[in-house]
């Protein structure tokens, strides 16, 4: 069984910054996506960034430009760098990660796409 965990979250002020890790207990460097996503209402979680086995990357049009996703295959872990951070991005957020093939990489909203989902770690920012 996979474990991912998350850490960094935190509460700030709007403008400020903070760092999210995910820590898989499998090879990265063999995923076929992961990526970092918060809940939104008609019980779907937004994909604010993910990442493809190719490394290619995609941001939600929410945080482009503020949020940049990045992975350290040698430590298994992703990160979410979170800069300009706004009341309207406090959530839970989630790193899910999936091995196999077949997945839409890039939806802009999942429900239970992704095998592996991580407990989720709280951002909360104020104004």
């Amino acid at each position: 069984q996979v474990q991912l965990v998350e850490s960094g979250g935190g509460s700030v002020e709007a403008g400020g910054s903070l760092r999210l890790a995910c820590a898989a207990s499998r090879d990265t460097a063999r995923i076929f996506c992961i990526g970092w996503f918060r809940p939104v209402p008609r019980n779907e979680r937004e994909g604010v960034a993910r990442i493809d086995g190719d490394g290619r990357g995609s941001h939600a049009d929410s945080v482009r430009g503020r949020f940049t996703i990045s992975a350290d295959n040698a430590k298994n872990t992703l990160y979410l760098q979170m800069n300009s951070l706004k009341p309207e991005d406090t959530a839970m957020y989630y790193c899910a990660a999936d091995w196999r093939s077949g997945l839409y990489c890039f939806a802009a909203y999942v429900k239970a796409d992704f095998t592996y989902w991580g407990q989720g770690t709280q951002v909360t920012v104020s104004s």
